[in-house]
């Protein structure tokens, strides 16, 4: 291994730093114990979340992740792949629901049952966010209700598609 000569304290600090950064980066998790330890450090949360990393705040009795939002929307998206079901009728028209979820669909065109799903979708978590995140029965549905919420309608379309995009 060859040596490196450093010619003053500029740049043994600049070494200094560079491990500093090191072990910053190396922490899995970024945690705030305070809400007001969080509110002064806002831009090391959001750069932490942008990179990944496990971001927490401490607040009273209750912990709150702070995560980047696309890369919250596609594992949400790869968790519910496949729940989706699609039923082509004898009569030529298409139903689309979701089992446990009341949102369906019924079109003659494949089309149009696919877009009236993804507004039903839309219905269902304003409905959520309003009312129904309180009842038992719908209070599991939070992970849905996010996945639609960081969704665009095109990324719905391809996740009742079953696309990967």
């Amino acid at each position: 291994m060859g040596s490196v000569l450093l010619e003053g304290p500029r740049q043994v600090r600049d070494v200094l730093d560079v491990r500093a950064d090191l072990e910053d980066a190396r922490r899995v998790t970024l945690t705030f114990d305070t809400y007001t330890h969080a509110r002064n450090h806002f831009k090391d949360i959001l750069d932490a979340a942008e990179d990944g990393r496990a971001t927490v705040v401490n607040r009273d009795q209750r912990r709150t992740a702070v995560v980047d939002a696309a890369r919250l929307q596609r594992a949400l998206s790869v968790l519910s792949r496949g729940q989706v079901q699609v039923i082509a009728e004898p009569d030529g028209a298409w139903t689309i629901f979701l089992p446990g979820v009341p949102v369906a669909a019924q079109a003659d065109e494949f089309d149009v049952a696919v877009a009236d799903f993804v507004d039903g979708l839309r219905d269902y978590a304003e409905d959520w966010q309003d009312d129904l995140r309180l009842a038992p029965n719908h209070a599991d549905n939070w992970g849905l209700v996010q996945f639609v919420a960081l969704s665009s309608d095109d990324q719905l379309r391809d996740w009742v598609l079953g696309n990967d995009s």
